[in-house]
C-alpha cells in the first residue's frame, strides 16, 4: 500500500490537485482512498459531483463510536475513489487538529484499510499550521511520503518550508519522508526560480509542474475533476503525468 500526504497553504489548489491525482491513480487500475484532513471537509467534493460527504466527526457526534459503521464513514466517488472527510469541530468550539486525530483513529479501529484494501491512500492536509492533528499523517506513520504543493507566491513558499521542517523533525523516528515539491503555477514573477530555490534549500526536488489552465476552473464549476469533465484535455494529461511522477517518488518503479 502506498501512503502519501499532500500538504500546502490553504487556497493553493491542494484539494483540486489531490482529487485529480486520485482520479489519475484510479485510471491506472489502482484502488484509491482519499482522506480529507481539512475542517472545511471539501477535499472530495469534486469526486462526488459537488455533494458534500458527511464527516467522520459528524458521524461520531450523531451515532457514537460503537454504532458508526464503515459505510457511514466511506463513500465511493468518481472512478471508484473511496472518499473520506475527517471534518472539524463546531465553529468556535474544539480543536480542528484533534478532530483529525479522532477521525484517523476511528478509521483504524474500524479496520478501514484492511476492509477496502486500497493500493493508494492519499491524505489531503491543510498546511498553514503543522501541529497537533495536522502533523499526524507525518508523525504517526499514516503517510510514508509527503508532497508539498506550492506556487511561487511568498506565503505559499513559506508554508511549504515550514512543512518541510516538520517532516525533517520527525525523520529520525522513521516517520514520513519528503517526496518532493509539486509546483502549481500562478504566473507570479520568478515563479519557477523561487520554487527551485526552495527545493535546494530543503534538499528535495520538483516532482511535478502543473501549468495554469482554465480547464481546472471550468471543471470545478461543473463540480468535477478535470479527468472526469475533460478527460482528453491537455490538463488531464498533466495530471496523469504527475500521477506517474508521484508514484515513482514513492518507489513504484513500474509507474
Amino acid at each position: 500500500m502506498i501512503k502519501m500526504a499532500i500538504y500546502g497553504k490553504g487556497g493553493i489548489g491542494k484539494s483540486t490537485t489531490a482529487a485529480n491525482l486520485s482520479m489519475a491513480f484510479a485510471k491506472r487500475g489502482l484502488t484509491v482512498m482519499q482522506i480529507g484532513c481539512d475542517p472545511k471537509a471539501d477535499s472530495t467534493v469534486n469526486l462526488r459531483g459537488g455533494k458534500m460527504l458527511p464527516t467522520v466527526l459528524d458521524t461520531l457526534r450523531q451515532k457514537g463510536k460503537a454504532a458508526a459503521s464503515l459505510e457511514d464513514l466511506v463513500a465511493v466517488g468518481d472512478g471508484g475513489v473511496l472518499c473520506v472527510e475527517a471534518g472539524g469541530p463546531t465553529p468556535g468550539t474544539g480543536c480542528a487538529g484533534r478532530g483529525i486525530i479522532a477521525a484517523l483513529e476511528l478509521l483504524e479501529e474500524k479496520n478501514a484499510f484492511s476492509v477496502y484494501k486500497p493500493d493508494v491512500v492519499l491524505y489531503d492536509v491543510l498546511g498553514d499550521v503543522v501541529c497537533g492533528g495536522f502533523a499526524m499523517p507525518i508523525r504517526e506513520g499514516y503517510a510514508e511520503k509527503v508532497f508539498l504543493l506550492t506556487s511561487g507566491e511568498n506565503m505559499a513558499i513559506h508554508a511549504a518550508a515550514n512543512i518541510a521542517l516538520a517532516v525533517e523533525h520527525f525523520a529520525d523516528r522513521g516517520y514520513a519522508s519528503l517526496g518532493g515539491i509539486i509546483l502549481n503555477r500562478r504566473g507570479v514573477p520568478r515563479e519557477e526560480e523561487k520554487v527551485r530555490e526552495l527545493a535546494e534549500d530543503i534538499r528535495t526536488e520538483i516532482v511535478g509542474d502543473l501549468p495554469f489552465s482554465a480547464d481546472v476552473q471550468r471543471a470545478e464549476e461543473l463540480c468535477k475533476t478535470v479527468l472526469a469533465a475533460f478527460p482528453e484535455s491537455d490538463m488531464a494529461r498533466e495530471y496523469e503525468k504527475l500521477a506517474q511522477q508521484v508514484l515513482r517518488a514513492c518507489g513504484r518503479e513500474d509507474a
